[in-house]
Protein backbone atom coordinates (compact mmCIF):
# COMPACT_ATOMS: atom_id res chain seq x y z
CA UNK A 1 0.00 0.00 0.00
CA UNK A 2 1.15 3.32 -1.36
CA UNK A 3 0.98 6.70 0.94
CA UNK A 4 -1.24 8.24 -1.32
CA UNK A 5 -2.85 7.35 -4.95
CA UNK A 6 -3.91 9.34 -7.53
CA UNK A 7 -6.40 7.58 -10.00
CA UNK A 8 -7.79 8.63 -13.33
CA UNK A 9 -5.05 11.12 -14.26
CA UNK A 10 -4.09 12.45 -17.52
CA UNK A 11 -0.69 12.18 -18.46
CA UNK A 12 0.62 14.21 -21.40
CA UNK A 13 3.20 11.80 -22.40
CA UNK A 14 0.55 8.88 -21.74
CA UNK A 15 -2.15 8.12 -24.47
CA UNK A 16 -4.48 6.84 -21.59
CA UNK A 17 -5.21 7.74 -17.82
CA UNK A 18 -3.06 6.00 -15.48
CA UNK A 19 -2.39 5.76 -12.02
CA UNK A 20 0.17 7.39 -10.31
CA UNK A 21 1.57 5.93 -6.44
CA UNK A 22 3.31 8.11 -3.89
CA UNK A 23 5.49 6.63 -1.29
CA UNK A 24 8.31 8.95 0.93
CA UNK A 25 7.49 11.72 -1.25
CA UNK A 26 8.68 10.46 -3.72
CA UNK A 27 6.91 9.40 -7.71
CA UNK A 28 6.87 5.41 -6.82
CA UNK A 29 4.89 3.84 -9.85
CA UNK A 30 2.89 4.94 -12.51
CA UNK A 31 1.17 2.29 -14.25
CA UNK A 32 -2.42 1.96 -16.57
CA UNK A 33 -3.59 -1.05 -13.84
CA UNK A 34 -5.07 -0.43 -10.84
CA UNK A 35 -2.68 0.73 -7.80
CA UNK A 36 -4.08 1.01 -3.89
CA UNK A 37 -3.07 3.01 -1.70
CA UNK A 38 -3.86 4.28 1.46
CA UNK A 39 -5.25 7.31 0.79
CA UNK A 40 -6.54 7.66 -2.82
CA UNK A 41 -7.81 10.77 -4.98
CA UNK A 42 -9.80 9.82 -8.27
CA UNK A 43 -8.77 12.93 -10.60
CA UNK A 44 -11.42 11.81 -13.19
CA UNK A 45 -9.10 12.85 -16.27
CA UNK A 46 -7.77 16.17 -15.18
CA UNK A 47 -4.19 16.74 -15.95
CA UNK A 48 -1.08 16.28 -14.22
CA UNK A 49 1.70 18.34 -14.85
CA UNK A 50 5.37 18.50 -12.77
CA UNK A 51 4.70 21.05 -10.21
CA UNK A 52 5.53 24.55 -11.40
CA UNK A 53 9.13 26.09 -10.56
CA UNK A 54 9.63 29.84 -10.34
CA UNK A 55 13.04 31.03 -10.89
CA UNK A 56 12.35 34.46 -9.90
CA UNK A 57 10.59 35.54 -7.20
CA UNK A 58 10.36 38.43 -4.50
CA UNK A 59 8.82 37.41 -0.90
CA UNK A 60 10.34 40.32 0.64
CA UNK A 61 11.56 38.44 3.76
CA UNK A 62 12.84 40.01 6.02
CA UNK A 63 12.59 43.88 6.49
CA UNK A 64 9.63 44.68 4.14
CA UNK A 65 6.77 42.36 4.84
CA UNK A 66 4.26 44.74 4.91
CA UNK A 67 4.88 43.92 0.81
CA UNK A 68 4.85 39.99 1.23
CA UNK A 69 6.86 37.80 3.59
CA UNK A 70 7.51 34.15 2.87
CA UNK A 71 4.27 32.88 4.33
CA UNK A 72 1.76 34.41 1.95
CA UNK A 73 4.35 34.60 -0.66
CA UNK A 74 4.80 30.45 -1.15
CA UNK A 75 0.59 30.58 -0.01
CA UNK A 76 0.64 32.65 -3.50
CA UNK A 77 3.08 29.79 -5.23
CA UNK A 78 0.99 27.01 -4.21
CA UNK A 79 -2.37 28.43 -5.24
CA UNK A 80 -0.60 29.44 -8.46
CA UNK A 81 0.38 25.48 -8.80
CA UNK A 82 4.10 26.14 -7.94
CA UNK A 83 5.96 23.38 -5.68
CA UNK A 84 9.27 25.83 -6.13
CA UNK A 85 10.70 29.21 -5.59
CA UNK A 86 13.58 30.81 -5.99
CA UNK A 87 13.69 34.21 -4.21
CA UNK A 88 15.98 37.54 -4.75
CA UNK A 89 18.13 38.78 -2.50
CA UNK A 90 17.27 42.53 -2.54
CA UNK A 91 15.61 42.18 0.94
CA UNK A 92 16.30 44.37 4.05
CA UNK A 93 18.95 43.52 4.94
CA UNK A 94 20.24 42.61 1.06
CA UNK A 95 21.20 38.66 1.07
CA UNK A 96 25.00 38.78 0.57
CA UNK A 97 26.46 38.06 3.71
CA UNK A 98 26.43 34.82 4.57
CA UNK A 99 24.75 36.03 7.79
CA UNK A 100 21.89 37.19 5.86
CA UNK A 101 21.31 34.06 3.95
CA UNK A 102 21.62 32.42 6.77
CA UNK A 103 19.03 34.07 8.48
CA UNK A 104 16.46 34.13 5.11
CA UNK A 105 17.12 30.26 5.29
CA UNK A 106 15.97 29.68 8.33
CA UNK A 107 13.09 32.57 8.01
CA UNK A 108 12.20 30.47 4.79
CA UNK A 109 12.72 27.10 6.25
CA UNK A 110 9.68 28.17 9.19
CA UNK A 111 7.32 29.94 7.01
CA UNK A 112 7.47 28.33 3.52
CA UNK A 113 4.61 25.88 2.27
CA UNK A 114 6.23 24.69 -1.04
CA UNK A 115 10.23 24.34 -1.49
CA UNK A 116 12.70 26.78 -2.04
CA UNK A 117 16.12 28.20 -3.04
CA UNK A 118 17.82 31.47 -2.42
CA UNK A 119 19.82 33.70 -4.60
CA UNK A 120 22.51 35.62 -3.55
CA UNK A 121 23.67 39.15 -3.46
CA UNK A 122 27.20 40.27 -4.78
CA UNK A 123 29.32 41.52 -2.23
CA UNK A 124 33.36 40.67 -1.20
CA UNK A 125 34.76 37.99 -2.59
CA UNK A 126 35.09 36.32 1.27
CA UNK A 127 31.50 36.40 1.80
CA UNK A 128 30.44 35.25 -1.26
CA UNK A 129 33.18 32.22 -0.66
CA UNK A 130 30.85 31.91 2.59
CA UNK A 131 27.59 31.89 0.71
CA UNK A 132 28.70 29.53 -1.12
CA UNK A 133 28.34 27.00 1.91
CA UNK A 134 24.79 27.52 1.80
CA UNK A 135 24.56 26.52 -2.00
CA UNK A 136 23.21 29.57 -3.49
CA UNK A 137 20.81 29.43 -7.04
CA UNK A 138 23.04 31.88 -8.31
CA UNK A 139 24.71 35.18 -7.47
CA UNK A 140 22.26 38.60 -8.53
CA UNK A 141 23.58 41.36 -10.36
CA UNK A 142 21.67 44.29 -11.06
CA UNK A 143 23.63 45.94 -13.53
CA UNK A 144 21.16 48.93 -13.82
CA UNK A 145 22.37 49.84 -10.38
CA UNK A 146 26.22 49.95 -11.30
CA UNK A 147 28.82 51.48 -13.42
CA UNK A 148 31.05 49.70 -16.08
CA UNK A 149 33.87 49.61 -13.91
CA UNK A 150 32.49 47.86 -11.14
CA UNK A 151 30.46 45.68 -12.84
CA UNK A 152 33.94 44.54 -14.48
CA UNK A 153 34.95 43.97 -10.91
CA UNK A 154 31.90 42.07 -10.01
CA UNK A 155 32.06 39.16 -12.51
CA UNK A 156 35.84 39.30 -12.22
CA UNK A 157 35.37 38.19 -8.43
CA UNK A 158 32.61 35.39 -9.23
CA UNK A 159 34.56 34.36 -11.92
CA UNK A 160 37.52 33.76 -8.91
CA UNK A 161 35.51 32.12 -6.79
CA UNK A 162 35.85 27.98 -5.56
CA UNK A 163 32.99 26.86 -7.40
CA UNK A 164 31.72 28.02 -10.57
CA UNK A 165 28.47 29.60 -9.90
CA UNK A 166 25.19 30.92 -12.37
CA UNK A 167 25.25 34.74 -12.47
CA UNK A 168 21.89 35.99 -13.00
CA UNK A 169 21.04 39.52 -14.13
CA UNK A 170 18.98 41.91 -14.27
CA UNK A 171 19.76 44.08 -17.55
CA UNK A 172 19.10 47.84 -18.19
CA UNK A 173 21.99 50.38 -18.78
CA UNK A 174 22.47 52.59 -16.25
CA UNK A 175 23.91 55.26 -18.35
CA UNK A 176 20.96 55.55 -20.51
CA UNK A 177 18.29 54.92 -18.32
CA UNK A 178 20.14 57.95 -16.22
CA UNK A 179 19.88 60.35 -19.10
CA UNK A 180 16.00 58.90 -20.91
CA UNK A 181 14.69 59.09 -17.52
CA UNK A 182 15.89 62.73 -17.43
CA UNK A 183 14.70 63.09 -21.12
CA UNK A 184 10.91 62.14 -19.88
CA UNK A 185 11.07 63.41 -15.96
CA UNK A 186 7.91 65.77 -16.71
CA UNK A 187 6.06 63.47 -18.62
CA UNK A 188 2.85 62.88 -16.35
CA UNK A 189 1.31 59.93 -18.56
CA UNK A 190 2.54 55.93 -16.93
CA UNK A 191 3.27 55.22 -20.52
CA UNK A 192 6.32 57.76 -20.18
CA UNK A 193 8.13 55.20 -17.88
CA UNK A 194 8.56 52.99 -21.15
CA UNK A 195 10.84 55.75 -22.63
CA UNK A 196 12.42 56.52 -19.81
CA UNK A 197 13.92 53.03 -19.86
CA UNK A 198 14.14 52.54 -23.37
CA UNK A 199 14.27 49.25 -25.44
CA UNK A 200 17.89 50.46 -26.43
CA UNK A 201 19.06 50.48 -22.57
CA UNK A 202 18.49 46.68 -21.77
CA UNK A 203 20.01 45.40 -25.59
CA UNK A 204 23.08 46.84 -24.35
CA UNK A 205 23.07 46.05 -21.62
CA UNK A 206 22.45 42.51 -22.22
CA UNK A 207 25.49 42.89 -24.94
CA UNK A 208 27.61 43.48 -22.25
CA UNK A 209 26.65 40.72 -19.62
CA UNK A 210 27.18 38.50 -22.37
CA UNK A 211 30.68 39.96 -23.15
CA UNK A 212 31.40 39.85 -19.41
CA UNK A 213 30.49 35.99 -19.07
CA UNK A 214 32.81 35.50 -22.03
CA UNK A 215 35.04 37.70 -20.61
CA UNK A 216 35.45 35.71 -17.25
CA UNK A 217 33.87 32.22 -17.81
CA UNK A 218 30.70 33.05 -15.95
CA UNK A 219 27.77 30.90 -16.25
CA UNK A 220 25.18 33.40 -17.17
CA UNK A 221 21.15 33.83 -17.04
CA UNK A 222 19.28 36.84 -18.07
CA UNK A 223 16.11 37.84 -15.60
CA UNK A 224 13.19 39.20 -17.12
CA UNK A 225 13.78 39.55 -20.77
CA UNK A 226 11.88 41.90 -22.35
CA UNK A 227 12.87 42.89 -26.47
CA UNK A 228 13.30 40.92 -29.47
CA UNK A 229 16.86 42.41 -29.54
CA UNK A 230 18.03 40.97 -26.49
CA UNK A 231 16.32 37.84 -27.32
CA UNK A 232 17.87 36.85 -30.42
CA UNK A 233 21.14 38.29 -28.95
CA UNK A 234 20.95 35.90 -26.25
CA UNK A 235 19.69 33.21 -28.38
CA UNK A 236 22.41 33.69 -31.15
CA UNK A 237 24.96 33.49 -28.06
CA UNK A 238 23.50 30.62 -26.14
CA UNK A 239 22.59 32.22 -23.31
CA UNK A 240 19.82 31.22 -21.44
CA UNK A 241 16.92 34.01 -20.04
CA UNK A 242 13.52 33.79 -18.55
CA UNK A 243 10.66 35.22 -19.85
CA UNK A 244 7.70 36.96 -18.04
CA UNK A 245 3.91 36.82 -17.95
CA UNK A 246 3.56 40.62 -18.38
CA UNK A 247 6.02 40.79 -20.74
CA UNK A 248 4.72 38.39 -23.33
CA UNK A 249 0.83 39.11 -22.86
CA UNK A 250 1.09 43.26 -22.95
CA UNK A 251 3.07 46.12 -25.16
CA UNK A 252 3.54 49.38 -23.32
CA UNK A 253 0.18 50.56 -24.82
CA UNK A 254 -0.90 48.68 -21.26
CA UNK A 255 -0.37 51.76 -19.12
CA UNK A 256 -2.79 53.43 -20.94
CA UNK A 257 -5.54 51.00 -19.22
CA UNK A 258 -4.09 50.25 -16.26
CA UNK A 259 -1.43 53.01 -15.62
CA UNK A 260 1.31 52.34 -12.49
CA UNK A 261 -0.08 48.93 -11.96
CA UNK A 262 1.67 47.58 -14.63
CA UNK A 263 4.86 49.25 -13.94
CA UNK A 264 7.79 46.84 -13.95
CA UNK A 265 11.59 46.63 -14.64
CA UNK A 266 12.46 46.21 -17.31
CA UNK A 267 8.89 48.24 -18.23
CA UNK A 268 6.37 46.94 -21.27
CA UNK A 269 8.25 47.52 -24.75
CA UNK A 270 6.54 49.26 -27.93
CA UNK A 271 4.89 46.92 -30.34
CA UNK A 272 7.83 45.67 -32.80
CA UNK A 273 10.17 45.77 -30.05
CA UNK A 274 8.78 43.53 -27.55
CA UNK A 275 8.55 39.98 -26.83
CA UNK A 276 5.13 38.34 -27.43
CA UNK A 277 3.32 34.87 -26.42
CA UNK A 278 4.52 33.26 -30.42
CA UNK A 279 8.39 33.60 -28.48
CA UNK A 280 7.74 31.17 -26.48
CA UNK A 281 9.23 27.93 -27.60
CA UNK A 282 10.45 24.18 -26.40
CA UNK A 283 13.82 25.98 -24.69
CA UNK A 284 11.79 28.64 -22.94
CA UNK A 285 11.72 29.20 -19.21
CA UNK A 286 9.13 31.30 -17.11
CA UNK A 287 9.79 33.28 -14.70
CA UNK A 288 7.25 35.41 -13.10
CA UNK A 289 9.12 38.67 -11.22
CA UNK A 290 6.45 38.11 -8.43
CA UNK A 291 7.10 41.57 -6.76
CA UNK A 292 4.25 42.75 -4.59
CA UNK A 293 4.12 46.12 -2.98
CA UNK A 294 1.37 47.83 -0.96
CA UNK A 295 -1.33 49.62 -3.12
CA UNK A 296 0.08 53.20 -2.34
CA UNK A 297 3.06 52.36 -2.99
CA UNK A 298 1.64 51.42 -6.55
CA UNK A 299 -0.35 54.89 -7.10
CA UNK A 300 2.31 57.47 -6.43
CA UNK A 301 2.60 58.87 -9.99
CA UNK A 302 4.40 57.56 -13.03
CA UNK A 303 7.86 57.81 -11.50
CA UNK A 304 7.37 57.53 -7.83
CA UNK A 305 5.10 54.54 -7.99
CA UNK A 306 7.09 51.02 -7.18
CA UNK A 307 7.66 49.13 -9.86
CA UNK A 308 6.35 45.39 -9.51
CA UNK A 309 3.57 43.01 -10.69
CA UNK A 310 2.31 39.71 -8.46
CA UNK A 311 1.77 37.08 -10.83
CA UNK A 312 1.94 33.99 -9.11
CA UNK A 313 -1.57 32.69 -8.93
CA UNK A 314 -2.35 34.05 -12.45
CA UNK A 315 0.43 32.81 -14.36
CA UNK A 316 -0.16 29.69 -15.15
CA UNK A 317 -4.09 30.47 -16.05
CA UNK A 318 -2.83 33.26 -18.34
CA UNK A 319 -0.97 30.83 -20.52
CA UNK A 320 -3.51 27.67 -20.48
CA UNK A 321 -5.80 30.19 -21.77
CA UNK A 322 -3.63 31.01 -24.33
CA UNK A 323 -3.69 26.89 -25.02
CA UNK A 324 -7.36 27.29 -25.48
CA UNK A 325 -7.02 30.07 -27.79
CA UNK A 326 -4.41 27.71 -30.03
CA UNK A 327 -1.88 30.72 -29.83
CA UNK A 328 0.15 28.17 -27.33
CA UNK A 329 1.11 24.34 -27.64
CA UNK A 330 -0.36 22.65 -24.18
CA UNK A 331 2.99 20.31 -24.66
CA UNK A 332 5.61 23.40 -24.00
CA UNK A 333 3.36 24.03 -20.26
CA UNK A 334 5.53 21.47 -18.45
CA UNK A 335 8.75 22.73 -20.75
CA UNK A 336 8.58 26.10 -19.69
CA UNK A 337 7.56 25.91 -16.04
CA UNK A 338 9.13 23.52 -14.91
CA UNK A 339 11.64 21.05 -16.91
CA UNK A 340 13.87 23.98 -18.20
CA UNK A 341 13.94 25.62 -15.07
CA UNK A 342 14.87 22.05 -13.18
CA UNK A 343 17.83 21.50 -15.74
CA UNK A 344 18.88 24.96 -15.51
CA UNK A 345 19.42 25.89 -12.23
CA UNK A 346 20.35 21.79 -11.60
CA UNK A 347 17.95 20.82 -9.31
CA UNK A 348 18.05 17.18 -10.17
CA UNK A 349 15.20 15.35 -8.52
CA UNK A 350 12.21 17.86 -9.67
CA UNK A 351 10.89 19.24 -12.89
CA UNK A 352 9.69 15.75 -14.24
CA UNK A 353 7.15 13.12 -13.57
CA UNK A 354 9.04 9.88 -13.71
CA UNK A 355 9.38 7.58 -11.06
CA UNK A 356 11.69 7.85 -8.16
CA UNK A 357 11.55 11.59 -9.12
CA UNK A 358 9.88 14.21 -6.06
CA UNK A 359 6.52 14.24 -6.03
CA UNK A 360 5.77 17.36 -6.73
CA UNK A 361 2.85 17.93 -9.08
CA UNK A 362 0.09 20.25 -9.60
CA UNK A 363 -3.20 18.84 -11.25
CA UNK A 364 -5.18 21.42 -14.36
CA UNK A 365 -8.30 21.59 -15.53
CA UNK A 366 -8.18 22.64 -18.68
CA UNK A 367 -11.59 23.55 -19.07
CA UNK A 368 -12.43 24.85 -15.97
CA UNK A 369 -13.32 28.81 -16.45
CA UNK A 370 -13.52 31.89 -14.19
CA UNK A 371 -12.51 35.58 -13.31
CA UNK A 372 -9.43 36.27 -11.81
CA UNK A 373 -10.50 37.76 -8.12
CA UNK A 374 -7.45 39.63 -6.37
CA UNK A 375 -10.02 38.99 -3.14
CA UNK A 376 -9.19 34.65 -3.45
CA UNK A 377 -5.85 35.35 -4.12
CA UNK A 378 -3.10 34.91 -0.95
CA UNK A 379 -0.57 37.57 -1.98
CA UNK A 380 -0.41 39.93 0.27
CA UNK A 381 -0.88 42.89 -2.81
CA UNK A 382 -4.35 44.34 -3.46
CA UNK A 383 -3.93 44.96 -7.11
CA UNK A 384 -3.02 43.09 -10.27
CA UNK A 385 -3.49 44.46 -14.15
CA UNK A 386 -4.79 40.87 -14.34
CA UNK A 387 -7.81 41.40 -11.74
CA UNK A 388 -10.99 40.73 -13.70
CA UNK A 389 -9.89 39.06 -16.99
CA UNK A 390 -11.03 36.27 -17.72
CA UNK A 391 -9.40 32.79 -17.99
CA UNK A 392 -9.77 29.07 -18.68
CA UNK A 393 -7.79 26.51 -17.63
CA UNK A 394 -7.02 26.59 -13.40
CA UNK A 395 -4.56 24.77 -11.25
CA UNK A 396 -6.99 22.77 -9.09
CA UNK A 397 -4.56 20.95 -6.82
CA UNK A 398 -1.23 21.33 -5.71
CA UNK A 399 0.78 18.58 -4.30
CA UNK A 400 4.00 19.38 -2.17
CA UNK A 401 7.12 16.26 -1.33
CA UNK A 402 3.62 13.94 -1.91
CA UNK A 403 1.30 16.00 0.40
CA UNK A 404 -1.51 18.20 -1.22
CA UNK A 405 -1.23 21.74 -0.31
CA UNK A 406 -4.07 23.37 -2.41
CA UNK A 407 -7.21 22.07 -3.59
CA UNK A 408 -9.67 23.97 -5.24
CA UNK A 409 -8.44 27.91 -3.99
CA UNK A 410 -8.15 26.65 -0.52
CA UNK A 411 -4.80 25.89 0.88
CA UNK A 412 -4.40 22.90 3.20
CA UNK A 413 -1.77 23.55 6.10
Amino acid sequence: MFDLVLKNLKLLDYPDEVYLAIEDGKIAKISKSTIEGEKEIDLNGQIVLPGLIDPHVHFRDPGLTYKEDFRTGSMAAANGGFTFVMDMPNTVPKTNTYDAFKEKQKIAESKSVVNFGLHAGYSTPEEMEKILELNPMSFKVFMDLETDEDLDRVFHDISNLSKKTIVTTHCEKRDIVLKSTKDFEEETDAIAYSYGRPAESEDESVAQAIGLSKKYGVDLHICHLSTKNAMNLAISNNVSFEFTPHHLLYDNTAFNEFGTLIKTNPPLRENGKNITIGDLNENSIIGTDHAPHSLEEKTKGVWDSSPGIPSLETVLSLLLTEVNRSNLELKLIPRIFSENTAKRFNLNSKGFIKEGFDADLVVVDLKQEGTFDIDKFYTKAEYSPFDGLPYQGKATMTIVNGEVVMEDNELIL
